[in-house]
């Protein structure tokens, strides 16, 4: 599932020639946002509604690299949760080589941001979850995933 594509600029790349390590995480945190607000867990909960998720965990890769001027998009290749938890896995695609570039499994709890403590997820947001996954199910990878298990299913 596409979420977003972003062109890399001069201020990502460092002096090796190619995107620093600490941009792909940026660029990856651009796509999950696009998710997270289909979800409705972006920004605008977060704001409006004071609840969000934050990140607890991540396992990332580097598989080929990416240089000032390439177009990468960044696609959702995997979708799960629990009561509290969001586990997704997002890759990011060298758009003219379609060469896998990066990629990054994420676990998030879900926040209250008046008491800044762990909540459970509202039925409304179990709802539009589930029909993110049953859409996308055919398409979602499972291999190598890091996380599953921390899913209290």
């Amino acid at each position: 599932m596409l979420l977003t594509t972003k062109k890399i600029i001069k201020e990502w790349t460092d002096y090796n020639g190619h995107m620093n390590l600490s941009y792909y995480i940026l660029v990856f945190d651009m796509g999950a946002e696009v998710i997270l607000s289909k979800l409705k867990m972006g920004e605008h909960s977060a704001k409006t509604e004071k609840k969000s998720t934050m990140v607890v965990e991540t396992h990332t890769t580097y598989n080929h690299e990416v240089k000032e001027g390439d177009l990468v998009d960044i696609f959702l290749s995997h979708f799960d949760y629990d009561n509290k938890r969001l586990h997704y896995k997002l890759e990011m695609y060298n758009k003219a080589k379609n060469m896998l570039s990066a990629t990054t499994e994420v676990l998030s709890l879900y926040i209250d941001l008046n008491v800044r403590k762990v909540t459970n997820f509202e039925e409304e947001k179990k709802v539009i979850m589930d029909e993110l996954i049953n859409k996308h199910k055919s398409i979602f990878k499972t291999d190598e995933l890091k996380f599953s298990s921390k899913l209290k299913k």
